[in-house]
C-alpha cells in the first residue's frame, strides 16, 4: 500500500519549481554578457529567452494530456533529466544553436516540472487548493530572488556565467533524488470519479476559454516584464537587475501571506486587485527615472504576485471537472502568449533602437561601437527611449484585464447568490 508523505512531496515539489525559477533569474541576469560573449543581437537574444516559453507550453500542455495515464512521478523523473541535460548544455555552450537547444531543453524540463506539481500540489491539499498553489509558487519569484542576487555576487567576485548556472545543478540532484524515493498520490480528478469526457467538456466551457485567454495577458504582465526588465531599463538605472530582485521580492513576501487574502477577497477579487496594481506599477515603471523606479518595482510586484498560481487556482477550486489538463492547459497558455510576444518585442525593440538613431544608421556599427565615442553616446541614448517604448505598449494588456477581471469578479458574485437561492 502507498504512503503518501505529503509534506516531502510538497517540498520536493518547491525544490523543482526553484530550479526552474533559478533558470530565469540567472538567464535574466547574464542576458547582457551573453551577447557580448557570442556576439549576440536583441533579436538573437529575443529568440532564445523565447525558447524557454514555448518548450515549456510544448510540456506541459503534452503532460496535462498524459499525467493521468502514466502518472506524475515518471512526469517529474523526466523533468530532472531535462534539466541536467540543460543546465549541462549551457555550460558548454559554444553560441547561439547551443544557447538555443539548451533553453529549449530547459524550458521543456520546466513544463515537465508543473505539469506534475500543480495537479500534485491540488490533489495534496484539496480543501485549500488556491493558498497552497500560492505557497508553492512563491519559489517562482524565490528562486529569481536568488538567482538575480547571485549573479550580482558572482559579478562583484569575478567569477564568470558558466559557475552561476552550474549553481542550478544543487537543487537539480536533490528533487530527483526525492521523487525517485517517494510514492504518488493519484490526480485529484481520477480520485473525484471524474470520465475523460467530463474532462474534455469542462476545457471547452466559456468560463475556462475565458481565463485560457485571460492568462495570455497575465503571463505576458508578469514573465515577459521581469525576464526583460534589466534589458529595457539599464540605462534608466544603474541598477536594472536590482528592479527584478524588488519586484520578485515582493512577490515571495505577498505569496508568502496568501491565505488571509484569498480568504478575503476570494480568487476572483485577487485577480481584480492583481491587475489594478500591475497597470498602476507598468506605467510607473515606463515614465518614471531615477531611484523612483525601484518604487515603481515595488508596485509592479505587488501586481503581478498572485496571477499565475490564482488564475490555476481559480481553475483548480471553480472548474474541478478539468483536472490536471485545464491547470496546465492554462500554464502553457501563459507561457506560449510571453514566447510570441517575446520574439516579437525583440525585433520590436530594435526596431525602435533604429528610430532614435540617425536617419540611415546601422545598428552593428553603434552596437559595437566603443564607451564615450559618438556613436557609442547615440545608442545608449536610442536603448534609454526604446525600454520604456516596449513597457508602455505592455501596459495595454493589464488595463484590459482590469475589464477582464472585473466581470468576472460580478459573475462569481452572482452564480454565488443562485447557488445560495438554490440551497435555500
Amino acid at each position: 500500500m502507498k504512503q503518501i508523505q505529503t509534506t516531502k512531496l510538497f517540498w520536493a515539489s518547491c525544490l523543482a519549481l526553484l530550479v526552474t525559477s533559478l533558470s530565469f533569474g540567472i538567464r535574466a541576469g547574464m542576458m547582457n554578457q551573453l551577447g557580448l560573449d557570442f556576439q549576440l543581437s536583441a533579436t538573437q537574444l529575443g529568440t532564445i529567452t523565447a525558447t524557454v516559453f514555448w518548450g515549456f507550453p510544448l510540456a506541459i500542455v503534452i503532460g496535462g494530456f498524459i499525467v493521468d495515464i502514466i502518472g506524475m512521478k515518471r512526469l517529474l523523473v523526466m523533468a530532472f533529466l531535462f534539466h541536467l541535460i540543460g543546465i549541462l548544455l549551457t555550460i558548454f555552450a559554444q553560441g547561439y544553436w547551443t544557447l538555443f537547444f539548451s533553453t529549449l531543453l530547459i524550458g521543456i524540463a520546466n513544463g515537465a516540472v508543473e505539469a506534475a506539481c500543480n495537479p500534485l500540489v491540488a490533489a495534496l491539499y484539496p480543501q485549500e487548493k488556491t493558498t497552497r498553489l500560492n505557497y508553492f509558487h512563491l519559489w517562482f519569484p524565490g528562486g529569481v530572488v536568488i538567482g538575480t542576487l547571485l549573479v550580482i555576487l558572482f559579478v562583484y567576485l569575478g567569477i564568470g556565467w558558466k559557475f552561476q548556472v552550474a549553481m542550478m545543478l544543487i537543487p537539480t540532484v536533490i528533487y530527483g533524488y526525492l521523487f525517485s524515493k517517494l510514492d504518488f498520490p493519484v490526480t485529484e480528478r481520477v480520485s473525484s470519479g471524474y470520465s475523460t469526457a467530463d474532462m474534455y467538456k469542462a476545457v471547452g466551457s466559456p468560463l475556462f476559454l475565458f481565463l485560457f485567454i485571460c492568462m495570455f495577458m497575465t503571463a505576458i504582465t508578469e514573465l515577459f516584464t521581469g525576464q526583460w526588465i534589466s534589458l529595457l531599463l539599464k540605462n534608466v538605472t544603474d541598477n536594472a537587475i536590482l528592479l527584478l530582485t524588488i519586484t520578485t521580492g515582493v512577490m515571495v513576501v505577498g505569496r508568502a501571506f496568501a491565505k488571509p487574502i484569498v480568504e478575503k477577497l476570494a480568487p476572483q477579487g485577487v485577480l481584480l486587485f492583481s491587475a489594478v496594481f500591475a497597470a498602476i506599477g507598468l506605467y510607473m515603471l515606463a515614465t518614471l527615472t531615477g531611484n523612483a523606479v525601484f518604487f515603481a518595482a515595488l508596485i509592479f510586484g505587488v501586481g503581478v504576485c498572485y496571477f499565475w498560481p490564482t488564475m490555476i487556482g481559480f481553475v483548480a477550486e471553480n472548474i474541478p471537472q478539468s483536472g490536471a489538463l485545464g491547470l496546465n492547459l492554462i500554464g502553457g497558455a501563459g507561457m506560449f502568449a510571453v514566447s510570441i510576444y517575446t520574439m516579437i518585442m525583440g525585433s520590436y525593440y530594435d526596431g525602435l533602437i533604429i528610430k532614435h538613431l540617425p536617419e540611415g544608421s546601422d545598428i552593428n556599427l553603434y552596437s559595437s561601437a566603443a564607451d564615450g565615442t559618438t556613436e557609442g553616446l547615440a545608442y545608449v541614448a536610442a536603448k534609454n527611449l526604446a525600454g520604456p517604448e516596449v513597457l508602455q505598449i505592455t501596459l495595454i494588456l493589464p488595463v484590459i484585464l482590469i475589464f477582464a477581471f472585473g466581470g468576472l469578479y460580478i459573475y462569481m458574485s452572482k452564480r454565488r447568490q443562485n447557488m445560495l437561492l438554490t440551497a435555500q
